[in-house]
């Protein structure tokens, strides 16, 4: 069964605090633009989602594949403590879910990373060598 991608475009907020990695089955995978968390956000491409709930059955078991993938990616790389999921969408209403690798001695532990420290940009060599291992992750797994 071949997979339609829509080229759903992204939440102002999204693009502007991302960077786009590849697409998976039904979602594009963005890296969040803070070093200080291995953060990936994927968005499902079809247009309108707030909420889960609003997932066709048809692509559910995608959406689940792709943030399975995006889990075992980040464990692959990074051995996190824990994997942080979670799709909040109270400031984006675009649905997009959090797949965060956590770390015991990482800034925010044991609390969530959200507002609690203000992000620092990867430098650009930094970026594109975790850019380059996402992607080559991406395509082993």
């Amino acid at each position: 069964m071949a997979i339609i991608m829509q080229q759903t475009s992204l939440h102002p907020i999204l693009a502007k605090d991302c960077i786009e990695v590849c697409d998976l089955k039904i979602c594009k995978v963005l890296l969040m633009n803070d070093k200080q968390y291995p953060w990936l956000i994927l968005v499902p491409d079809r247009p309108g989602l707030k909420d889960f709930d609003e997932v066709n059955s048809g692509d559910i078991a995608y959406l689940h594949a792709d943030i399975k993938k995006a889990s075992e990616v980040l464990r692959t790389i990074y051995k996190p403590t824990k994997l942080n999921i979670a799709a909040l969408g109270n400031m984006v209403t675009q649905l997009h879910i959090h797949v965060i690798a956590r770390f015991s001695n990482d800034k925010a532990w044991p609390n969530p990373v959200w507002g609690r420290h203000p992000p620092l940009p990867y430098n650009d060599e930094m970026l594109e060598n975790v850019l380059q291992g996402l992607k080559n992750n991406f395509e082993l797994t």
